[in-house]
């Protein structure tokens, strides 16, 4: 009797796992202590993004020996950046040239930088599918690998 109650219990863990609607990502920049590229989760702990189907983004931005990390939701950076990839599938990828920003403007200051062209290297990395999966380097366990273990060791 208590097999199939525990069966149940761990099936119903594993789809009310699967109904969550929104992804934890961190959300910090390299300025930040902990957030740069020995990153520390301690610091900085994962928070929820706006939208339902929202991706967890890590830009890294090089220009020579200067490197920028913004680890943020896709939906936060959608709004003001122009360079974001068409492709937002898991993995990294280089960032899309928009020719057109700043076409019509006339502006002699360059720290401005209207043409967004200061950073020599920008790559954007999307993940999806795991919680916080946007942090340096990180090592997740899958909510189906631990339930196929769960439930091999009752069975064997």
């Amino acid at each position: 009797m208590t097999k199939p109650l525990l069966i149940a219990f761990v099936f119903l863990a594993v789809f009310a796992s699967l109904g969550e609607s929104t992804i934890y990502c961190y959300r910090c920049n390299s300025n930040k202590p902990g957030c740069g590229t020995p990153f520390n989760w301690l610091w900085h702990w994962g928070e929820t993004c706006p939208e339902y189907d929202d991706k967890c983004v890590k830009v890294i931005e090089r220009k020579g020996a200067e490197t920028v990390i913004t680890r943020e939701c896709l939906s936060a950076l959608r709004g003001f950046r122009t360079d974001i990839p068409a492709d937002k599938y898991e993995g990294c990828r280089p960032a899309a040239k928009d020719i057109r920003l700043g076409h019509y403007v006339n502006n002699s200051i360059h720290q401005l930088d209207i043409h967004r062209d200061y950073y020599d290297e920008v790559t954007w990395c999307f993940c999806s599918f795991d919680h916080r999966c946007n942090s340096a380097t990180s090592t997740t366990l899958s909510v189906f690998l631990v339930v196929a273990v769960i439930v091999s060791k009752f069975f064997a």
